[in-house]
């Protein structure tokens, strides 16, 4: 793997291991983005936090890397609809952001939108099979 591809990797897992921590630390930033229509919001908001530290953990184990990045994927399908339901609702107050956080603004959430397909075709880029260098005799 390059050192480009190894840093992506890194990054992106180091990423994910945080957004994750997150899910615990403010859960209730999480929950006030949530589809009314889904049950169990501290409970989604902690699996996915979970998810996503266990994926983002995985992307660092080349054996679970694969595994991990379609895990990623299918996290990113997964709560995409929170994504939509913050654009069309325009939640850019969110009570309990870290002042550290800068709170989302009305473009950026629709922005956020099409994002989410290039934060699935980084993962997507880690589900391919490693290259072995080849040795001739």
């Amino acid at each position: 793997m390059s050192a480009r591809k190894k840093f992506f990797l890194h990054l992106m897992g180091g990423i994910y291991i945080f957004a994750g921590v997150m899910h615990f630390v403010v859960p209730n930033i999480y929950m006030q983005i949530m589809p009314d229509y889904l049950p169990w919001h501290l409970e989604l908001v902690y699996l996915s936090g979970l998810a996503e530290i266990g994926l983002g953990a995985g992307l660092m184990i080349p054996k679970l890397r694969r595994l991990a990045a379609w895990g990623l994927i299918a996290l990113l399908v997964a709560v995409f609809p929170a994504n939509i339901n913050m654009a069309i609702k325009g939640i850019t107050h969110i009570e309990g952001l870290p002042s550290w956080m800068p709170p989302p603004s009305p473009i950026g959430l629709w922005i956020r939108l099409p994002l989410q397909a290039l934060f699935i075709y980084w993962a997507w880029v880690f589900t391919k099979p490693e290259e072995t260098a080849q040795t001739t005799a």
